[in-house]
């Protein structure tokens, strides 16, 4: 079954940058939106960054200036370069990646990679 990979995680001092990288382990046709959430113990998922087709790219407010996403649907493959990172920007980070639901599978999870800021 293909599943999404994500790789790039690590721990980074306050200021840092990492780049966050999401592949798929097969062909996928047909993705129109990939996005990157993340989830900190305690807090509710969010939605961190998000390209999508014909919509261009969007990103959360706190990440804003800081955070660019990047795609290639031909590829299956999305990228989250994080500049200027903060504590607070520590979380586990997912990759999405959606296709019209008239295919029978339309919704598409990494498993996860921890970013940790801290000095």
């Amino acid at each position: 079954q293909v599943q999404l990979v994500e790789f790039g995680g690590g721990l980074v001092q306050p200021g840092g940058s990492l780049t966050l990288s999401c592949t798929a382990s097969g062909s996928i046709p047909g993705i129109n939106a990939m996005r990157w959430y993340r989830h900190a113990p305690g807090k509710e998922r969010e939605l961190v960054a998000s390209i999508t087709t014909g919509s261009g790219t969007k990103y959360a407010d706190s990440v804003k200036g800081r955070f660019t996403i990047s795609g290639d649907n031909a590829k299956n493959a999305v990228w989250l370069q994080m500049a200027s990172l903060k504590p607070e920007d520590t979380a586990m980070y997912y990759c999405n990646a959606k296709r019209p639901s008239y295919y029978s599978k339309y919704d598409y999870w990494g498993q996860g990679t921890q970013v940790t800021v801290s000095s």
